[in-house]
Formats: C-alpha cells, structure tokens, sequence
C-alpha cells in the first residue's frame, strides 16, 4: 500500500486535502477491518445484517429528504398504521413519517431484491468503481469510482447497493453489511474529488464503528436473554422467541407466530411472559398492535412507554397530571463474549427466524405501496377515502 498513499502524500496544490485523504483512509481501513474481524463467521451476523440494514436505509432517507425516526420506522415494518405517532405535532407530520417509512423501505428493496430494471442500474454502478485507473487500495479505488459516477448524474441507490457488493467482492469486508457512506452523498456535498474523498472514507469509518458497536450489544443482550430463559422445557418456544427479538428492532406478535408455527394468541402469551420474566419489554400501549423489544438494547430506554391500562380503584374523568423527570441515560458499551459464551447457546433457530422477519418487510413494502396508490391494504388501512395521516390505530392487524 506505499506506493499508493506516496502519491497522496507528495508536494502539490492540493497537498492539504491530500493528507486529511490519508488520515481519513487509515481511520476507514481500521475500522473496517476491525468490524470485519468481529461479524466474520459471527452466529448473530444474520441478526446483524437485518438489524443495521434497516439502520442504513433509514440514514440513506434522511440523505434524500426523508427523515423518520428508527423506532417509527421498526413499527411500520411490523404493521402499525397509527392515526398520529407519538411525537407527530399535527397529521400532516404523521403523514411524513409514512412517506419517510416508505422511502425507506425502497431503498431497503434497492439493497437486498432489487427488480429487473434497478438490477440493471446496480450493475451499472459497480461497473463505474471499476473504472478508471487503479491505485491498488479498494477504498480509494471505490470512492475515485463512487465520485464519476455521482460526477456524471448517476444516481445514489443504485450506488449505494454497487458499494456494498464492492466491498464484498474486493475482500474489503466478508459480510455484505451495508457501509455506504451515506453521510456524503448528501446533494450538498464537498464539491471537490478531493475534499469530497476523505469525507466518504471518513462516513465509512462512522457506519463501521456504529455497525460494531450494534453487534456487541446485540450479542450481549442476546446472551442475557438466551440465559434467562434456559432450563425451560424441552419444547419450550421461548429461545426462538428470543431470537426474533433479537433481530428485529421491534417485533409484534403476529410476526412470531408465523415464525414460531403458533397462533397469535400463544406467541401474545409467549412475549407477555418475557416482559413477566424481564427479557423484553413491550414499547407501545396499543390494544390493536402491540410491540416488544429486547431489554438492554439502549435505544429502547429513550423509546418505551409503559401502556395505558385501567387503574384499579381509579374514577372516571382524566387522571391528574403530576409531573414526572426521568433521566435517560446510555448504558456504557459493553465487552464482548468470550468464544466459550458464544459456544454455550443454539443458534440454529436463527436462520429461521431470519426468513419470517424478511418476509415481514416485504409484506410491509407492499402494503405501504399499495396505500400510496389510494388502495386499502390487507388491514383496511388507506384506501381513496383515508389518506395515511389519518389512519387509526384500530386499522391495524390485531393483535
């Protein structure tokens, strides 16, 4: 790698964009190669890739003038048609976050089943980061290509799905996790190559370190979980229910019990016993869907909200306000297992649980689209007369 970074590094005009090109090249190189050596041959690696999929498509949105928050985005995959999510100040903002959901899960499609014509793009894409002269480093070499192609009007999902299938093809990482450097491919970007370089390597570095730091704690939470419902009898559903929730972000029970072979209400059973039992926590109030998470993920302590059940003994009327301060803080990170942990659990049911929570997108994807359009999707949800700001909860899927 001398010879090329030399050339970086040599007396020129743009000596200073130069050097800022390199330390952004070895901080993109580290991190890469250290979220490589911890997902390769990992057995929650297919946890991994649903979960900072999802997360990447959410920050490719935000690029594209979609912003929609990773929680909102985790229940519309799970089917929530909510009249107003919490937070929306008016309908009309309500109505955003469905247009941001469904942009999301687009470029979602772009990146794992792109159809006949985007493949032919993504095809077109990965050809452009070959391009060009080679300088014999793949990140170089990618942003060089990334840029003519953004230089010439290319357009940025059929990039981004080329750069993830580069980097897997040049060696660069062995799982196809989704590093994009999606930070700089805003439409006001740096707009010299130079400059323009080290800001790409620099956003690679950024998604890098976040994927990893979501891989130790999703396996430390998993573990926790997995051990908390070991010693259950021998058919016990309960594991397999962990692995769903680990997963996904947000999981309902309807998704489980396709996963698990079960009805709705025995995989409504199966979660409310792991709220009992503290493995998970339900992060909505709805009667009409209600949604769970894994405890100790720490995204979840800024996002649960206890549900609103009946108060024993309470009369009529609204309750009175008291004001109530909580503190949310962040959980330090924490360590990663030791290979005798990992070795002390099953993962065999997670392949499995993977193929449903796929499927779930997909069925998502669809319904937010056939809505768009003006028709009623499977739930009753939009349709001509019910624009998306004003669904209801209650025209969700139960439960």
């Amino acid at each position: 790698m001398g010879a090329p970074l030399d050339s970086l590094t040599r007396s020129s005009p743009n000596a200073v964009a130069d050097v800022e090109t390199v330390a952004a090249l070895a901080r993109a190189a580290a991190a890469i190669a250290r979220l490589d050596g911890a997902s390769a041959g990992h057995p929650l690696t297919p946890a991994l890739l649903h979960r900072a999929r999802l997360d990447a498509v959410r920050r490719m949105a935000a690029v594209d003038g979609y912003l929609i928050d990773p929680w909102h985005l985790a229940a519309l995959v799970e089917g929530l048609r909510p009249r107003r999510f919490d937070g929306a100040r008016n309908l009309a903002e309500a109505g955003g976050v469905f247009e941001a959901g469904r942009a999301a899960l687009a470029l979602h499609r772009w990146l794992v089943a792109p159809d006949f014509d985007e493949e032919g793009e993504v095809r077109a894409a990965t050809a452009a980061l070959r391009e060009g002269p080679s300088t014999g480093v793949a990140l170089l070499d990618a942003a060089a290509g990334a840029w003519r192609w953004l230089d010439r009007g290319g357009a940025r999902p059929p990039l981004r799905a080329a750069l993830v299938r580069h980097w897997v093809k040049t060696g660069t990482i062995r799982a196809p996790l989704p590093l994009t450097g999606a930070a700089a491919l805003r439409a006001d970007a740096e707009p010299h190559a130079g400059g323009w370089t080290a800001a790409f390597l620099d956003a690679l570095a950024g998604e890098a370190a976040d994927t990893q730091q979501t891989l130790l704690d999703l396996e430390r939470a998993w573990f926790a979980a997995r051990r908390a419902v070991t010693g259950r009898r021998r058919h016990s559903r309960a594991p397999g229910a962990v692995d769903l929730l680990a997963a996904a972000p947000l999981l309902s029970a309807t998704t489980l019990a396709a996963a698990l072979g079960v009805s709705i209400k025995s995989a409504l059973d199966i979660l409310d016993a792991l709220v009992r039992d503290d493995v998970a926590v339900e992060v909505t109030g709805r009667a009409a869907r209600r949604l769970f998470g894994l405890r100790g993920l720490a995204p979840l302590a800024a996002a649960v909200r206890p549900p609103r059940r009946p108060e024993p003994g309470r009369g009529r009327g609204w309750p009175r306000a008291v004001p109530v301060e909580v503190e949310l803080t962040t959980p330090p990170p924490m360590a990663p297992l030791t290979p005798v942990e990992r070795r002390a659990f099953d993962y065999s049911d997670l392949t499995g649980a993977m193929d449903e929570l796929d499927a779930a997108l997909r069925r998502a994807r669809r319904a937010l689209d056939a809505i768009a359009r003006g028709e009623p999707d499977a739930a009753g949800a939009g349709g001509p007369t019910c624009p998306p700001e004003q669904w209801d909860d209650d025209e969700a899927p139960g439960p």
